[in-house]
């Protein structure tokens, strides 16, 4: 039997929703149809003042959350185009599962914390998008984690294991985000799965991109390659607590905003742009290469997704730093980068509408499994 589904996901670079249509042949996805719609700039900008305290932002987050439902429909729409060619309709489709786009996210950090202390935010309208495309939503996975003691992120290690994972090696699986997050998937099980956000993914150099160039990222890397290093600067960002905070942890705009980089500029004004720009690639190259050595060991590859694995300047850092990994692309592995993430949410809304687990406790920290998101029927 097979059963059909999409998958939604807009992440912390702000750049637009991608979206898949996945079909599952009892437990295994095959990818059918995939569909990007970009963000506008106006749209860009709002979100990213969204990310800190701004007047009237309730009014603001709703808006925004009906245009999030609004390009959501847009990319379902392209899909269900495709899928048409290929004589799948509309009522084929079991789920939507729509992510949202995070604006805060602040799980709670200890157990010493209130209960309620945690919380995490996505601006989206599920209900909406279920109006506009006549198909049920699943939406709001990230909650339930954290009302669970969990960090609520990453969602996708459990999803990495079924598509990555070896029984005769231990994978890395890194996603090169807005926000980096890694996933360790030990072989035959042998222990349990490990996944962790590192730090800045694309987040910092895109915006130092779009400061001093106008264009929205460094396309390959080609603009922080044609920098120095500045090794001063490089030690103040790593000198950040949390990369020497223990898993389960899990980060954001929240902490690492312009505002953040700013505060470690002011010693560095003089310094030419492409030279800051190679600091960050570096930057976001040792964050990831810290997880690895730190909870990867055994394993003999990494394999890169999302907006950054069309980066080869940071590839190629990757490398450097891992001398003793093969770093390879996802879709070396069956899987583009920019297809990964929307298909690990088209994943969890079939967990959900299974009542099936989402969560690894391993990875969160959550108390236990549990069944994440809700459902908004068509």
């Amino acid at each position: 039997m097979m059963d059909y589904y999409i998958g939604l996901m807009s992440g912390t670079s702000l750049d637009g929703a991608d979206g898949v249509l996945v079909v599952f042949e009892g437990d295994k996805l095959r990818v059918l149809a995939a569909a990007t719609e970009a963000f506008s700039d106006a749209f860009h900008a709002e979100l990213l003042a969204l990310n800190t305290p701004t007047d009237n932002e309730l009014h603001r987050a709703a808006l925004a959350g009906n245009q999030i439902a609004a390009v959501y429909a847009k990319v379902v729409a392209a899909l269900l185009a495709q899928a048409a060619k290929q004589d799948i309709s509309p009522l084929d489709i079991k789920a939507i599962g729509a992510h949202g786009q995070t604006v805060r996210h602040q799980p709670q950090r200890s157990s010493n914390e209130p209960a309620g202390a945690g919380y995490t935010l996505q601006l989206n309208n599920p209900a909406l998008l279920a109006e506009l495309t006549g198909i049920t939503v699943a939406a709001d996975f990230r909650s339930r984690d954290v009302a669970a003691g969990g960090q609520g992120a990453p969602l996708v290690p459990a999803f990495h294991q079924g598509v990555f994972g070896r029984e005769d090696a231990t994978v890395c699986v890194l996603n090169l985000g807005g926000i980096s997050n890694l996933s360790v998937l030990p072989k035959a099980a042998a222990s349990p799965v490990l996944g962790f956000d590192c730090g800045p993914g694309n987040a910092l150099m895109d915006a130092w991109c779009r400061q001093h160039t106008g264009q929205p990222y460094d396309a390959g890397g080609a603009w922080a390659a044609s920098g120095k290093l500045l090794p001063a600067l490089l030690d103040s960002l790593l000198a950040e607590p949390y990369f020497s905070q223990p898993i389960p942890k899990s980060t954001g705009r929240d902490l690492f905003s312009l505002d953040w980089l700013a505060s470690k500029l002011q010693l560095f004004a003089g310094e030419r742009p492409e030279d800051i720009q190679n600091t960050l690639a570096e930057f976001t190259a040792r964050a990831c290469i810290l997880g690895v050595e730190a909870y990867g060991k055994g394993s003999g590859s990494l394999i890169v997704c999302g907006g950054g694995a069309f980066n080869s300047h940071l590839l190629a850092r990757l490398q450097a730093g891992l001398p003793s990994l093969r770093v390879s692309t996802s879709d070396q592995h069956g899987l583009p980068p920019l297809q990964v993430e929307a298909a690990a949410f088209a994943w969890l809304a079939r967990q959900l509408v299974l009542g099936r687990p989402g969560n690894l406790p391993s990875v969160t920290g959550a108390r236990g499994l549990r069944v994440l998101g809700a459902l908004y029927p068509a």
